[in-house]
């Protein structure tokens, strides 16, 4: 390896290690709620644009390591459970 791959080596698990202690914890959180019939707050929506805009800033790093193809599509699927459900709250709750 050289200096320029340690490096992203480092960011990469840094940025990582963040998500597991501080937003997956959150994720995981608006996942249930919303699983409980509920609609998105507004500090709910603004924390998902506010990682959607993260990631987007971050795939180059997370997009050539092989390693977090699985992890990634997990987060996807993720966002992806968390807004089709809280859509579907919205719509009831009209």
């Amino acid at each position: 390896m050289n200096k320029q791959s340690d490096k992203r080596t480092g960011i990469v698990m840094v940025m990582v290690q963040e998500f597991e202690k501080h937003r997956l914890p959150h994720l995981l959180s608006i996942k249930e709620s919303v699983d409980n019939g509920n609609v998105l707050e507004k500090a709910d929506v603004e924390f998902l644009e506010k990682v959607i805009e993260d990631t987007n800033r971050t795939m180059t790093l997370t997009i050539n390591n092989s390693d977090l193809h699985e992890f990634c599509a997990y987060v996807a699927h993720l966002y992806n459970e968390i807004t089709v459900k809280a859509l579907e709250n919205e719509d009831s709750a009209k």
